[in-house]
């Protein structure tokens, strides 16, 4: 590494969480997604480039590490940094004393491989530089865990422009469940999480997706609510709870995580009056843009979310493909083997 940067463990929320705000950071690079994902069996590491003379902090990445269980981590695992680094990719030499240092810690740690999905779009002259330095610097490409394409709305408008924007029966329908007494609050106890799994069970049940347990989103609401991280929004109906989505919040973007509804008074459309409270809410907060959260990745209208895609497409978005998932191997040898005995599990 150039002599004028060291690689330093953060170890302090505030700290981290205040430079990824400064730098348009994204949710999954947060230190609550990481304390989550610490529940669900990842290790997150926290580290950031810094100045050696002023121990300003010029780039940070929370890497997520998971190995197999009974194996101890410097034996193996991997390496994962979701939507990330937060870095200046234009600054070449930051970039490169960036790389050096964290290949070097992660090979001494014991890590496999360093897997990698940088928050830049494909199609722009930047996410394209970036994609091309990569695949010369040693990465290859690799299929995505997070969503490869989505549908981001721009808040920067005001709300009269934003409604202009989306197809004209979107605002119909969230006008309709207005007017026929639907009303949308914020969950504030434990309880309200619950009843809104409930509605999760039914929805996974009725359109055939696979739920985390109870106990996850929970958590998720418990690390990052108490920190405006994340809203959890319930659309009732004379006391009746009809739908609800998580909704996470970092920077100037909001992102919709989990949606659930019920089978009951649909007609109501509930859904459509959460997504327009959501994008309110989000621009009154400070959001530029609203993150639909994964879109199939073809036009195809008989892939399976077919529907998803077309619901989401209405809220006047533009649609975003990013540059994808990348890949460097540290061992081959132990990764070609962890491949074959763990299969997808050691990269999920």
């Amino acid at each position: 590494m150039k002599q004028g940067y060291i690689l330093k463990t953060i170890d302090e929320r505030r700290v981290w969480d205040s430079f990824l705000e400064q730098h348009d950071g994204h949710l999954l690079q947060s230190w609550g997604w990481g304390e989550l994902k610490a529940e669900a069996g990842w290790r997150p590491l926290r580290l950031a480039l810094c100045e050696r003379a002023t121990g300003r902090m010029l780039a940070a990445a929370q890497v997520l590490c998971r190995g197999a269980s009974q194996v101890p981590y410097w034996c193996g695992h991997l390496a994962y940094i979701p939507r990330g680094p937060v870095l200046d990719w234009s600054h070449e030499e930051s970039c490169s004393a960036f790389w050096t240092a964290l290949h070097r810690l992660l090979r001494r740690r014991g890590a496999l491989a360093l897997r990698l999905e940088p928050p830049l779009q494909e199609g722009t002259a930047l996410g394209e530089a970036v994609s091309r330095r990569l695949l010369t610097s040693g990465f290859r490409p690799v299929r995505t865990i997070q969503p490869l394409r989505t549908v981001m709305v721009d808040l920067q408008a005001d709300e009269e422009t934003l409604l202009k924007r989306m197809k004209e029966k979107w605002r119909y329908n969230l006008r309709l469940a207005a007017r026929r007494g639907v009303r949308v609050r914020e969950a504030q106890t434990l309880e309200d999480v619950r009843a809104w799994y409930e509605l999760l069970k039914i929805t996974a049940a009725r359109d055939g997706f696979g739920i985390h347990h109870y106990e996850y989103y929970e958590h998720a609401w418990l690390i990052l609510a108490p920190r405006n991280q994340l809203d959890l929004l319930l659309a009732e109906y004379e006391g009746q709870l009809l739908a609800g989505i998580f909704v996470g919040r970092m920077g100037r973007e909001a992102v919709y995580l989990y949606g659930a509804s019920s089978n009951e008074l649909r007609q109501l459309m509930p859904n459509y009056l959460l997504q327009w409270e959501a994008m309110r809410r989000a621009r009154a907060a400070g959001a530029l843009r609203y993150d639909l959260w994964g879109i199939p990745a073809t036009e195809d209208e008989h892939e399976p979310l077919a529907g998803v895609y077309r619901f989401k497409r209405g809220w006047g978005g533009q649609v975003v493909r990013f540059i994808g998932g990348y890949e460097s191997v540290y061992r081959p040898l132990s990764m070609n083997l962890a491949r074959r005995l763990l299969g997808e599990r050691l990269a999920l």
